[in-house]
């Protein structure tokens, strides 16, 4: 038995199912006295309450009752332990970037578990192209450090700016990049270290890239929005950096455009193809009025593509992608004619979110995100931007149309047009489910999307879920409340 392996067998049953008020000062005194550095243990109202809740999600959300900041395994080991002696709840935080209320304190006697201080990268196998870092190292900062280093490697997963591989793991995320590099179901983690509810710690495999010894526990913690441990490290798998090209075509419809994305991916040139991204005519209306573009686009439903490879194959898939758009209709094709040009092209698209907000000041913005079978994609869009010009709704709609991702960015008066646009997310994920789809494509569950999951998978497939979770979490401290559905949640018709 390994130092990991030493924990406490779970309490008997009582009649409190958590700490009560006098056990959780306990609790945190405990906790202060296993973290006695400065700004280690924290229960300043103003930070709990920030660590609780987003200015970019609207779901419940309450602060938590004290902030642990962990900086090994250890330590998260230790906070788990105290955790499960009182049945005190644990909600792990790094980047705050999710938009499904995955860090809500809850009924505030939470430890939010701030894992952003773990951001190490702990190695880099270049010659194996793996990297294993800590849980609260961010993406882009991994990608930075190898690009720094002159490692010609990088890797592939891009959701938001800011996002931490932690987070990445629990919302089973994925980006831009998608169409040509999966997600993170897909095999780009390698093997995760997770602290258990037990207090045992679990590295899911070895390094291999490949392995067929049992099955891969890894892919358990993926998507678990942090309900079955807390992930505190990772190694990931890299990629070569390959030239790409930026390109912009522009359709009078998205049907046009969409038909001209599936011919594009199902030519021999489609593996050259990294990302496809439609920006609907209100999105790229945003980014005109938003004035962070040197010169306005015409205002029409825009793809953006990165397409990647050497000169010559770059240039053979370029004239493909321009001879496909054309017979769709395209009516302007761009290629970024310098590396400014093309930069400045594809920041426009990652900034989705600050030119809606900046093009309509004063109002709010509800991001949701469903994913339909490419195919049915034009009609999922169709039939929302009516929905939200019938409900009198701003809004503007970017997507990995690729893989037929969408996001719509609702924009609403949050006094007077709350409930109107609670009402068109609603309709939204219902419309994509009835298409075949899923109620999010890389957002994650967490509060917003849970009582959706018995509509979309099935009473029998969300009982398995709960079945895990019982089993390895029996006294449900790990993120309680997030993913799986309530008991009065039942399938929508």
């Amino acid at each position: 038995m390994n130092q990991y392996e030493k924990s406490e067998q779970p309490p008997t049953a009582s009649k409190t199912k958590y700490a009560s008020r006098t056990e959780l000062k306990v609790a945190i005194e405990e906790l202060r006295a296993a973290f006695p550095l400065a700004n280690s243990v924290v229960t300043d109202p103003d930070a709990l309450k920030t660590h609780g809740s987003s200015e970019h999600s609207y779901h419940p959300a309450a602060p938590h009752a004290v902030i642990v900041r962990p900086t090994s395994t250890e330590d998260v080991v230790k906070v788990v332990n105290i955790a499960r002696r009182y049945r005190v709840p644990i909600t792990p935080y790094s980047g705050a970037t999710s938009l499904e209320g995955h860090f809500s304190g809850y009924e505030s006697i939470s430890i939010c578990l701030d894992m952003s201080g773990m951001d190490k990268i702990i190695n880099i196998n270049v010659d194996d192209a793996d990297l294993t870092c800590q849980a609260g190292a961010r993406w882009e900062d991994i990608n930075h450090v190898l690009k720094d280093k002159n490692i010609p490697l990088f890797f592939p997963l891009d959701p938001g700016p800011g996002a931490t591989i932690g987070g990445m793991v629990g919302t089973g995320c994925s980006g831009t990049n998608a169409v040509r590099y999966g997600t993170a179901r897909a095999e780009w983690f390698l093997n995760l270290t997770v602290v258990l509810p037990n207090g045992r710690v679990v590295k899911t495999r070895r390094r291999a890239r490949k392995s067929a010894a049992g099955f891969d526990t890894a892919k358990l913690f993926i998507g678990a929005e942090g309900t079955l441990g807390i992930v505190t490290e990772a190694t990931l798998r890299l990629t070569p950096v390959l030239p790409t090209k930026v390109a912009m075509a522009q359709f009078p419809d998205v049907q046009k455009a969409v038909s001209a994305v599936q011919e594009i991916l199902q030519s021999p040139q489609g593996p050259h193809i990294q990302c496809i991204e439609l920006l609907d005519d209100h999105m790229m209306d945003a980014i005109n009025t938003a004035g962070f573009v040197d010169k306005p686009y015409p205002i029409e439903d825009t793809l953006f593509f990165k397409i990647q490879g050497d000169t010559a194959s770059a240039k053979l898939a370029s004239d493909v992608v321009r001879s496909i758009a054309t017979k769709h209709g395209s009516s302007r094709f761009q290629f970024a004619s310098t590396d400014h040009e093309a930069e400045e092209m594809w920041q426009n698209r990652k900034y989705a979110l600050m030119s809606s907000l900046a093009s309509h000041p004063g109002l709010r913005c509800w991001t949701t995100d469903v994913c339909v079978p490419v195919s049915r994609l034009p009609e999922l869009v169709y039939e929302t931007k009516k929905d939200l010009k019938e409900c009198g709704l701003h809004s503007t709609i970017v997507g990995h149309v690729g893989d037929g991702n969408f996001h719509a960015l609702i924009l609403f008066d949050r006094e007077h047009e709350f409930d109107t646009a609670s009402g068109a997310v609603h309709r939204l994920v219902h419309r994509a489910v009835a298409l075949d789809g899923t109620c999010t494509g890389e957002h994650g569950v967490g509060l917003g999307k849970k009582e959706y999951l018995i509509d979309e998978l099935g009473e029998n497939t969300v009982e398995l879920m709960k079945t895990v979770k019982k089993a390895i979490d029996p006294l449900n401290i790990m993120n309680p409340g997030k993913l799986y559905p309530d008991e009065n949640d039942k399938p929508y018709h």
